[in-house]
């Protein structure tokens, strides 16, 4: 359980204490402005969770939880600095000059496996159906995960992933999520959802038959 508290306090509060503290200070009226509805540009508060957030996987008990939880703070801050950004545009000039001087967008960048010494050490302590899970996993560098996100912070996007396999994973799981783009990912997760189906009956019959086969012990599969 320690480890749990952790990894919360790594991933998730971490990026709540950050949040609260540049919301808050993004959200004062502009001091020099009684108008601040043609000032200045959109102000973006960016966070980084993980794939892991959209998926359940044998192994990462510790670590999804809290990811998953940073993408249910950004689904609530993109709705909630909408009230700021409406203000920005009252007719009532008592609203306006109390309103912040720009926009705010929040967005989420979500990557998958990126090939780092961190990455190296995690497979040090990692259980062998994990590795199995992750067998056919697109490997990114850290410098191509960069590129990819800011190409998708670019075009806008809420939620930014960085490999196809993300994107079907997005897709599949955007629930009440702001659509990046509302023809292309509704028509994509519609293909998604059925392919799902076998998808994650394999994963799960992997590790059934991991288990049938090994027990809960840790057989490195890779030797």
């Amino acid at each position: 359980m320690s480890i749990q508290h952790q990894q919360m306090q790594l991933n998730y509060w971490s990026a709540a204490y950050l949040a609260q503290a540049t919301l808050k200070a993004w959200t004062q009226p502009s001091p020099s402005k009684s108008d601040s509805s043609a000032a200045g540009s959109t102000r973006r508060f960016i966070m980084t969770s993980s794939i892991g957030a959209l998926i359940g996987l044998a192994g990462y008990s510790p670590y999804s939880p809290a990811k998953a939880a940073m993408r249910s703070l950004a689904d609530n801050l993109s709705s909630e600095v909408l009230l700021f950004n409406g203000s920005r545009r009252s007719k009532d000039t008592s609203v306006r000059a109390a309103a912040p001087p720009a926009d705010i967008a929040i967005h989420l960048v979500m990557p998958g496996t990126i090939t780092s010494p961190g990455f190296e050490n995690e497979n040090r302590v990692k259980h062998a159906v994990t590795k199995l899970l992750e067998k056919g996993d697109q490997h990114q560098t850290e410098d191509e995960v960069a590129a990819a996100a800011v190409s998708g912070l670019e075009k806008g996007g809420f939620i930014v992933t960085t490999n196809l396999a993300g994107h079907a994973l997005r897709v599949n799981m955007l629930g009440g999520s702001a659509r990046n783009n509302i023809v292309i990912d509704t028509v994509f997760s519609w293909v998604v959802s059925i392919v799902w189906l076998f998808v994650g009956a394999d994963m799960n019959r992997t590790v059934y038959n991991y288990g049938k086969q090994h027990g809960t012990g840790d057989v490195d599969e890779s030797k």
